[in-house]
């Protein structure tokens, strides 16, 4: 059956836009290559004419110059020609990313916003008030059990200060009446104290019709007394 029908041929994928980009690129530097080869011949051919005569000879070098000379141009008209090209598929290549990308983003935006959706079925805002109130009520119970538990016992609630500090001059009043009442002898006086002499340190000199003593206790014998 194939050899009657033929066997159908597969089709090749179109080319992307990189294939192209690399394909004239390719095209390109094989251009360059071609313009850099004209240069070294135009140099030669310029060497040639300064050294030559002016002459048939010359002028046959001028016309091979001016032949490389115009197929240098030709080929820097492709070159330019390829860069357009290049510069065009970059741009598309550019466009084609950024959809790509805006493509992506709606896709993630979409997919969040289905989430989001969700999570806002199961979140009521009325739960979250009725939830803050009860906060708040359980926070004012357990301030009132604080104040409770560290109420003192002792103290009764209907305390007038104003009593309370002519309580508090009486006792100083009765104070001072009392430092007042004590005899001068016996108040301390405070100069007494601070003038007393000082305790004695050490051993004390002997008295001059004292006969002295040496450091086990016998009496010494004067020096003039001493017979050399």
């Amino acid at each position: 059956m194939k050899k009657i029908f033929g066997a159908k041929k597969n089709k090749e994928p179109p080319p992307t836009i990189q294939d192209a980009t690399d394909r004239i690129t390719k095209r390109g530097d094989t251009v360059d290559e071609k313009i850099k080869k004209l240069d070294a011949e135009l140099a030669r051919y310029k060497e040639q004419i300064k050294k030559t005569r002016p002459g048939p000879a010359q002028e046959a070098v001028k016309a091979r110059a001016m032949r490389v000379l115009k197929q240098r141009r030709m080929y820097e008209g492709q070159r330019d020609m390829l860069y357009n090209q290049t510069y065009n598929l970059d741009q598309v290549a550019f466009s084609a990313e950024g959809l790509k990308d805006a493509q992506q983003t709606m896709t993630a935006m979409k997919t969040a916003n289905k989430e989001l959706k969700g999570m806002m079925k199961t979140v009521k805002l009325e739960d979250i008030d009725s939830m803050q109130d009860e906060m708040m009520d359980l926070m004012d119970v357990s301030n009132e059990i604080q104040e409770t538990l560290g109420r003192s016992y002792n103290v009764p609630d209907d305390i007038d200060e104003e009593e309370l500090m002519g309580e508090l001059d009486a006792l100083e009043a009765d104070m001072d009446f009392e430092s007042e009442s004590v005899p001068s002898y016996l108040q301390p006086d405070q100069e007494s104290e601070l003038n007393l002499p000082a305790a004695p340190t050490g051993h004390a000199a002997a008295p001059p019709h004292q006969q002295q003593e040496d450091e086990l206790g016998l009496p010494t014998v004067p020096q003039a007394s001493i017979r050399t």
